[in-house]
């Protein structure tokens, strides 16, 4: 075989081998999404394992728009924010309020529920939810660790209440209902569906009115609970807003939400949801 022959059969070789590399598929982009299972009807781990509920079925559609693909990390709530700045996870796909001390550290996205706290109480306590009503009266208040409630409690019941801390909700309910604790202070949503809608609710009642927990400079028209990424990851951040916007603007966001609950959560689905009734 003379010279030339070679090299052109060496050049075809390459051009061959460029061709292969270019026609395999490129592996998709993968993401870590965290949450933590225990806030019906947000999320809950079913009987095999699986991660259901509202959150974790919008961050499924989420991560669909993205064009990537998204698994999750379970977790207790307390764990989450730690984890997300050790770079154990992506996203932390749990409703999050944004409070001066998470905004120096994570980066929001855009809103995607509208949950204030308030107080769950039976209803002969008869409380009125003022230092003057409240004093005196030593009462143990449920609340979740890790949550933005405790230091809102500090800062605004001082001194009020002696705090009983649960890794989650459930066991927030079954302390209640024994008499454990007096009262809780916990998302209005999550207490109204899980509680007082139910049987078991009768005798309880929502008290104390909404409270806001995220940072109080943010104007009451644009408040709500997000999803949040580590600082420096802006760019996650900026493709999750996208598709949530596109996902609440083309009604997705009111169609998932109704498979969950029955009552509008967040003010930019309201046009949806009159449009379907």
């Amino acid at each position: 075989m003379s010279m030339h022959s070679k090299t052109v059969l060496t050049v075809a070789s390459m051009l061959l081998g460029a061709l292969t590399l270019t026609a395999r598929p490129a592996s998709a982009e993968k993401l870590l999404l965290g949450n933590e299972g225990v806030y019906p009807p947000f999320s809950i781990v079913a009987s095999d394992g699986s991660l259901t509920g509202f959150e974790p079925a919008l961050a499924r559609e989420m991560c669909k728009r993205m064009n990537v693909e998204c698994d999750f990390v379970v977790m207790d709530f307390k764990a989450l924010i730690p984890s997300i700045l050790q770079g154990k996870f992506n996203i932390l796909a749990s409703q999050l309020s944004p409070t001066p001390e998470r905004l120096e550290k994570l980066t929001y996205a855009l809103p995607i529920v509208y949950n204030p706290a308030t107080f769950v109480v039976r209803k002969d306590s008869n409380l009125t939810f003022t230092p003057e009503g409240l004093a005196g009266k030593s009462l143990k208040l449920g609340l979740q660790r890790g949550a933005s409630s405790i230091p809102y409690v500090e800062k605004n019941f001082s001194g009020l209440f002696t705090p009983v801390l649960y890794d989650n909700p459930d066991q927030m309910q079954l302390d209640l209902l024994a008499g454990r604790v007096d009262l809780v202070f916990d998302s209005k949503i999550n207490w109204t569906l899980e509680l007082i809608n139910k049987p078991e609710g009768k005798d309880y009642m929502l008290a104390g009115g909404d409270h806001w927990l995220g940072d109080p400079a943010i104007p009451a028209n644009e408040r709500g609970y997000s999803w949040a990424v580590r600082k420096g990851d802006e760019a996650i951040a900026e493709r999750m807003n996208v598709a949530l916007k596109a996902i609440i603007e083309d009604c997705t966001y009111t169609k998932i939400r109704k498979e969950y609950l029955d009552i509008t959560i967040l003010a930019g689905e309201e046009a949806c949801a009159a449009a379907s009734e």
